[in-house]
């Protein structure tokens, strides 16, 4: 076909009517037509030259032109596109490198091949304005709520009509006893949302904690204004669920807002999660207390932090045990999820045995490297000594505190202690030497011989192994799989190194072998402290 004033409207007529359709700017329609013309044009007067069109906005005339560059007279690579500045003085009065040379060529005639070329070039242009709309529309609408329709199942995998474009709801983000039929409506909170090859893909899930967390927003007004906050959500999904909140007005109590008039607020959300039973706790800055609120029904005697291992214990009475723990530990590991703590839970008689054996270890301790008898020692642990080095280097007059200890005793002890360890010692480095570890390691500050016995065991027998290893290797940590914190062994762990302090030795070490400029390790710390400031304020 040729571009003539039969025809020339109709160009603009098209663009508007596909943009209208495909809701997008008619101005890229008309681009896309543009471009489609310059191809067919190039391919009938030749690929190096460089074609362009332009069509009117206002008429729909399509003019094309021949454009050629300015360049260096050696710069010149196609000598259909580019000239010499020499070449166009012939056209232009000053020419300079970079100017343009612009003639307007005779329109072309499509033939049947150039025009399905064009076509297909216009259709990809739309189907990509498409997407990038799709895109940008559902990009901001990640982290909310939408209603949809089921349009069709495929494999398990719900895929959902929202409008202007399709979502998927996967099999495992939809609660367990869920099905859904076509044309049903959904409701599903938007996980994702991805720029993919064949377009935008959204996906949809009802099993997550922020679903739960938008529902209450949804039904409680207080939290939409930001009066009550939600500060966390663990879910069993369809089963059972934990969310905490927390009140910003004293007047308001966030437990019976979020319930509402007759647990009217709270039971559409359990009706929306197809019965999914719903724990209200308030939240509490102070971790005890959050966990104590966190196990209900069950009633908690008493708890012992671990803040370096993130764990926590939890005593409650014998006949608590079971409701503590839950169904299948369902109880105690959303209470886990909600508080991000690691949760041993004992009874009080597994508590008190488990303190009678810690107490007749250390009893035996002392009487086997103090040489006393079993009161003697009975005394030093009821007065919390653990260990030898408490009992070498405490202040004497905590031990003259202690009921029938005079000077000569507590001297008398802290010389068998000192003893006593001094021989541990040099039996320590004796074996670490014999394993092969070297003076450098033996030698560095912040590692007793019993730690470096460790790391030779473990192969760091040099100051450079030892400089290779992470803080963790050495303090031990925890790392999630699957879902579950697993625990990693630390090499030094059981000398109470933390990972801070494994990390200050570590570093200490390749500043040491020169692997590190201590100037740069100043400035970083400077750099984390102001971050840290900046965060408080």
């Amino acid at each position: 076909m040729a571009i003539t004033s039969a025809n020339q409207l109709e160009l603009l007529q098209t663009a508007e009517a596909v943009a209208r359709e495909k809701m997008i700017d008619p101005e890229l329609v008309v681009q896309a037509m543009e471009e489609s013309l310059a191809r067919a044009a190039k391919s009938r007067y030749g690929s190096e030259l460089d074609i362009r069109v332009s069509i009117d906005r206002k008429t729909g005339r399509a003019r094309f032109t021949r454009v050629r560059t300015v360049v260096e007279d050696d710069a010149v690579e196609n000598h259909q596109a580019q000239v010499t500045v020499k070449q166009a003085k012939q056209y232009l009065a000053d020419p300079k490198v970079g100017d343009e040379i612009i003639d307007e060529v005779p329109p072309v005639e499509l033939g049947r091949i150039a025009a399905q070329s064009a076509k297909q070039v216009i259709l990809q242009k739309v189907r990509e304005a498409e997407r990038d709309r799709q895109y940008e529309e559902f990009k901001d609408r990640k982290g909310t709520i939408i209603n949809g329709t089921v349009r069709r199942e495929e494999y398990g995998n719900i895929i959902v009509d929202i409008g202007r474009g399709e979502a998927i709801l996967r099999r495992n983000e939809k609660i367990g006893r869920e099905s859904y039929r076509p044309n049903d409506r959904i409701r599903a909170y938007v996980k994702d949302v991805r720029r993919e090859a064949r377009g935008p893909q959204v996906f949809l899930s009802r099993t997550a904690p922020e679903f739960m967390a938008e529902l209450f927003k949804m039904e409680v007004p207080e939290i939409y204004d930001g009066i009550i906050e939600i500060k966390a959500v663990a879910r069993d999904p369809g089963s059972r669920a934990k969310i905490a909140v927390i009140s910003y007005d004293s007047s308001i109590d966030p437990v019976g807002a979020c319930v509402g008039m007759r647990g009217s607020r709270v039971q559409a959300v359990v009706n929306e999660l197809q019965g999914e039973k719903i724990d209200i706790i308030p939240w509490n800055e102070d971790q005890a207390t959050f966990l104590v609120n966190a196990l209900q029904p069950a009633e908690v005697s008493k708890v012992v932090i671990d803040e370096d291992a993130g764990r926590i214990e939890v005593v409650v009475p014998d006949e608590q045990l079971s409701l503590a723990i839950g169904r299948r530990g369902q109880n105690v590991r959303l209470a886990s999820q909600l508080t991000g703590l690691d949760i041993d839970i004992m009874t009080e008689a597994d508590e008190a045995a488990r303190r009678q054996a810690e107490f007749a270890e250390r009893t035996q301790l002392f009487m086997d490297t103090l040489d006393v008898d079993e009161t003697l020692a009975q005394l030093l642990v009821a007065e919390g000594f653990t260990n030898l080095e408490e009992v070498a280097y405490v202040d004497q007059d905590e031990l003259l505190s202690i009921d029938g200890f005079d000077a000569d005793t507590a001297n008398e002890l802290q010389a068998r202690a000192r003893d006593q360890l001094e021989e541990a010692n040099r039996k320590a480095l004796e074996n670490a030497r014999a394993l092969g570890a070297e003076e450098s390691l033996i030698t560095f500050d912040g590692l007793t011989p019993q730690m470096v016995e460790a790391l030779a065991k473990d192969g760091v027998k040099t100051l450079e192994d030892f400089a290779t290893c992470a803080d963790w290797e050495l303090a031990g940590g925890w790392t999630t799989v699957n879902g579950q914190r697993v625990k990693d062994e630390g090499v030094l762990e059981k000398f109470d190194v933390s990972l801070e302090e494994a990390q200050t030795l570590v570093m200490t070490a390749r500043v040491l072998l020169g692997w590190v400029d201590p100037s740069e390790l100043e400035a970083d710390e400077a750099e984390a402290e102001v971050d840290g400031e900046e965060d408080e304020a």
